[in-house]
């Protein structure tokens, strides 16, 4: 991976922003590891440095990830199209499996694999540069419907919104989390430029601060107004009635509306209904996994302990302090007023609301 540089964000907002672009044959993403102190695009020419940033977190949010992932599988491609098929296919199938094992709880990533293994199956008799520009045109695909689906989402959310609240919100679900437009923060976006009078206050999210860094960045770029509080706050500022809903993004969605999310959502979600507060998740579809019955299966991935113990260069703990780092939670479905998703809401959601949804956008 390589990384080109500039000390200050862009004039363009977060929506004109593009958190993934394809450049001269090389995917860029933005470095959401250095964000909002630096402002730089990771470049990446093979599925290896793709898993590496998803991996480390240059690119992080689910659909983003999804979307990373196929443009992993077009860089192998293109990078492999010289080679004999029988070698092309077998550099394909170990680009498949590093991708796959970069994350194991946002299903967007696995969801965008098995897109781009439809499309190499239905290709596989053509030549390898032929199958090559398959897939990039099917990375392509993906990267466009995330933002169409997110937009779509974000007109949905909107309806729920009265005209004047204050939402709070947890993590990062925003543009940077996605193609362009954002989850929860889409639902945001959309409320705005329909004229609602929307302000929101944003949990810092420990321990990787997405919500310090990412989401007040996001929202002060547009001019909405946003509050960071720390993750300790939100019972206080609920109890006040200072809270008027509650709209998290998601990594997977089970049949049943059990759902993972950053850490931390869980008990944001039991604070919200011990004060009577709505309670949304926003996903895409591609973020709902029907194979899964209930969020007891859902993977949660465990990441290293220095998250924990300090942040970049800072250090709070002593460097041989046992740590557990779960990255995600499970709340369950009964905790959610509603999932918002680009074809429609499903209130209460359960296991057939949540098929309903599919057959809607069949």
């Amino acid at each position: 991976m390589t990384a080109s540089s500039s000390r200050r964000a862009p004039a363009a907002t977060p929506t004109g922003v593009e958190t993934l672009r394809w450049r001269d044959g090389r995917l860029e993403m933005i470095d959401q590891r250095v964000l909002p102190m630096r402002f730089e695009y990771v470049a990446c020419g093979s599925a290896a440095e793709v898993a590496d940033a998803i991996r480390t977190m240059v690119v992080r949010g689910a659909p983003a990830i999804g979307c990373a992932a196929a443009y992993g599988v077009a860089l192998e491609a293109l990078r492999l199209q010289h080679l004999p098929r029988r070698e092309f296919l077998n550099g394909l199938e170990a680009a498949f499996d590093a991708l796959a094992a970069s994350r194991p709880t946002a299903v967007n990533l696995f969801w965008a694999l098995a897109q781009m293994r439809s499309v190499l199956k239905r290709a596989a008799e053509a030549a390898p540069p032929q199958i090559a520009a398959r897939l990039l045109d099917e990375a392509h695909a993906i990267l466009a419907a995330d933002v169409q689906a997110n937009r779509a989402l974000g007109a949905h959310g909107s309806a729920l919104l009265p005209e004047s609240v204050c939402v709070l919100t947890y993590c990062n679900a925003g543009a940077l989390a996605t193609a362009g437009h954002g989850t929860a923060l889409g639902v945001v976006r959309s409320a705005v430029a329909a004229g609602k009078r929307i302000s929101v206050i944003a949990c810092e999210t420990r321990p990787f601060l997405q919500g310090a860094r990412l989401t007040v960045w996001e929202l002060m770029q547009d001019n909405i107004p946003v509050t960071l509080i720390t993750d300790n706050m939100a019972g206080h500022l609920m109890s006040r009635g200072e809270v008027g809903a509650v709209i998290v993004g998601a990594d997977r969605v089970a049949a049943n509306g059990d759902f993972a999310n950053k850490i931390g959502t869980y008990a944001v979600a039991v604070l919200a209904q011990r004060h009577r507060i709505p309670f949304y998740v926003a996903a895409p579809l591609s973020t709902i996994d029907l194979k899964l019955a209930s969020g007891e299966t859902i993977p949660i991935e465990e990441r290293g302990a220095d998250e924990v113990r300090g942040f970049a260069d800072a250090r709070w703990a002593p460097p041989q302090a046992a740590v557990r780092n779960p990255a995600f939670d499970v709340t369950p479905a009964e905790l959610v007023s509603a999932l918002i998703t680009e074809s429609g809401v499903v209130h209460a959601p359960d296991a057939a609301g949540i098929a309903a949804l599919f057959s809607r956008a069949a």
